[in-house]
């Protein structure tokens, strides 16, 4: 059965899907899925050479790739720099007064930076960097508020070889320093304020204390917006923009470490995931043009942080590969009003955006009269990443941000910090199972397996693992080997992803979450977001998060915590309701058994709801590691 986005009832079933809108279809990059993924797992080695021989490679690779089960590497051999591919091939072409970027402030502030430009900024930071000894192999960490000139920095820093690791700047300075630490960074490059809901943040003093004591790092380069008061071992971003616009590209291995990005576990320290040159620039630009369907005509937004992988991938690294023109805007989407979103689609024809399930529920809970103000019909792809994609958080965006099919179509995609890239996702020419993230993308073979590493059956919840590695895959955790090989290890012959999925007969997954995100209700296997998506459907519910709480009989209870909508009052009667609600979408096994009504849910920097920080308040214990908690 095929459905619209209008006629989509809160009970999706696995026969119910959405078509691919045919204006989307005609538009975009007309590539034989199946037959591409088909070529990429029969024939790897040909599939990824022929998409490496897209880029410019100061010396040929000998080896596509070597894998001996647990470590990989690809282009062995192969000689290059992610940034000729991202600046000078088209710095040297017609393509030099092409925008690069298009970077908004809240205030309504715009620079626009050409390729041309780009450039030549980055070269001279890159000298500016090398004055003060940055070589290849050192470990810079950048703290910055989202900018051109964080953009710059990475850039500037991967250009000599040097490996950056951004920190999203507003983690506190414990954070920071277990990162600073952790790298033994050399350098900090560092803003001094940003701006966020109209509010300026004082991000250097954050950066002070966070070195204090700390005496291997050399120096403290401070990004001004305020005329900050710099110390002895602190220089001003803005003289490192003074030296020469020339500044040739170290020149990498394929696998030589291009960042370190950490990311949290449910427990222990935050880990450094190695991504390198070769690999990451192969796999993330073709996932750009191939799965997002972005290409030199697009403006494309991409609402992340370079604080995330996702900034990374996507608006920094392969957009400026594939020579896109990207939109990105410091400040909270929201503000200074809910349609400020849809006011910058207009704006700039803004024609694919990259979002998260957080802002589309949030967008969601402001109602439909914000963008209905707006001429969104630019909009020809919203892709979603970040946590499950609850189906009526997709019906609302595919009706009011994407007219029902008539200009665009919004699609789900699954990865993590680790991957670089989507790994599984509906790309927009096929049809979209609302509530289900898609198939296995090019290049992942991904699976549903038991504890043993054996396939379950169609529609039983199992372990989410990957069989083979693919390029923009990490390398290894940064001084911790063991620990990436442990992901390896755990079942034999595949990468445990720590997420928990279903997958239907034709191949589509569902990812209910975190392996400790998954319920078991009396032996029954039940994901928070299948709560999480039933207590969303009703109309007094804006968010929702649902935790397993320790029962004698049962094994474990569900507790839900709800933030309603605007013009819904928290009672015990809606309490009650809601309760029934669920057990009327969902069944009685799936019953919560209590409803507690917050102002907020407890989340990361990034938009992910903390279920563990929940979890663990209610029970009583430590909750790990938070150090990426807003708030």
């Amino acid at each position: 059965m095929t459905g619209t986005a209008s006629g989509i009832s809160n009970l999706l079933s696995e026969e119910l899907e959405y078509a691919a809108p045919e204006i989307v279809v005609n538009q975009a990059l007309q590539k034989d899925w199946k037959d591409e993924c088909r070529r990429s797992l029969e024939s790897p080695e040909t599939f990824w050479a022929e998409q490496a021989n897209q880029f410019v490679w100061t010396r040929p690779w000998t080896k596509v790739m070597e894998w001996d089960g647990v470590h990989h590497q690809w282009f062995v051999g192969g000689k290059t720099n992610i940034t000729v591919n991202a600046l000078d091939r088209h710095a040297n072409s017609s393509r030099r007064n092409r925008a690069a970027y298009i970077w908004l402030g809240e205030d309504g502030s715009e620079r626009i930076v050409t390729y041309g430009q780009l450039y030549r900024m980055v070269c001279r930071f890159a000298n500016g960097l090398k004055s003060l000894g940055v070589k290849k192999g050192d470990r810079v960490v950048i703290y910055m508020p989202l900018v051109i000139e964080g953009v710059v920095a990475m850039l500037a820093c991967a250009r000599l070889g040097a490996i950056h690791s951004v920190v999203y700047a507003g983690l506190g300075h414990t954070a920071l320093r277990d990162r600073i630490v952790d790298a033994r960074a050399k350098i900090v490059i560092a803003g001094d304020v940003g701006f966020r809901r109209g509010k300026t943040i004082a991000l250097k003093p954050i950066v002070d204390e966070a070195l204090d004591g700390v005496d291997f790092v050399e120096r403290v380069v401070v990004f001004s917006r305020r005329a900050a008061e710099l110390t002895d071992r602190e220089v001003d971003f803005n003289d490192l923009m003074k030296f020469p616009a020339e500044c040739p590209a170290e020149e990498m291995d394929s696998e030589d470490p291009l960042f370190l990005l950490y990311t949290s576990g449910s427990t222990g320290k935050p880990k450094g995931v190695v991504h390198v040159h070769g690999g990451f620039m192969v796999g993330t630009t073709y996932h750009l043009a191939s799965f997002f369907d972005v290409g030199e005509q697009d403006v494309f937004w991409c609402t992340s942080d370079i604080g995330w992988v996702v900034g990374h991938s996507y608006i920094v690294y392969a957009p400026l590969c594939a020579g896109v023109t990207t939109l990105f805007r410091e400040g909270a989407v929201d503000y200074p009003n809910p349609g400020t979103a849809w006011e910058i689609v207009e704006r700039y024809a803004v024609s694919k955006m990259f979002t998260a399930p957080t802002a589309l529920r949030m967008f969601m809970r402001y109602g439909e009269s914000y963008p209905a103000q707006y001429d969104l019909t630019s909009l020809r792809v919203i892709a979603c990443a970040g946590e499950p994609l609850n189906p009526e958080a997709w019906r609302w965006a595919q009706t009011h941000l994407a007219g029902d099919g008539k200009w665009g179509y919004v699609i789900d995609n699954w990865w993590q910090t680790e991957l670089g890239g989507p790994a599984i996702g509906t790309p927009p020419t096929y049809p979209m199972r609302p509530g289900k993230c898609g198939l296995a993308v090019p290049g992942a073979e991904a699976d549903v397996v038991d504890e043993q590493g054996n396939a379950v059956p169609a529609g039983v919840g199992g372990r989410l693992v990957l069989k083979r590695p693919f390029p923009n895959m990490l390398r290894t955790i940064w001084g911790n080997a063991a620990r990436y090989e442990g992901d390896w290890q755990q079942i034999p012959g595949c990468y445990v992803t720590g997420d928990v999925a279903v997958k239907d007969k034709d191949g589509y997954i569902t990812v209910l979450g975190r392996a400790d995100d998954v319920l078991n209700v009396a032996g029954h296997r039940i994901g928070t977001a299948e709560v999480e998506s039933a207590l969303v459907s009703h109309p007094a519910v804006a968010e929702a998060a649902a935790i397993g709480v320790p029962d004698p009989l049962k094994g474990e209870t569900i507790k839900c915590f709800v933030q309603t909508r605007a013009g819904h009052t928290p009672s015990d009667a809606l309490a009650a309701a809601l309760i029934e609600h669920v057990r009327r979408e969902l069944g009685p096994i799936a019953t919560p058994s209590a409803i507690e009504f917050v102002t907020a849910l407890p989340k990361t920097r990034s938009g992910k709801i903390l279920r563990r920080f929940l979890k663990a308040k209610e029970l009583g214990q430590d909750a790990g590691d938070v150090s990426t908690m807003e708030g």
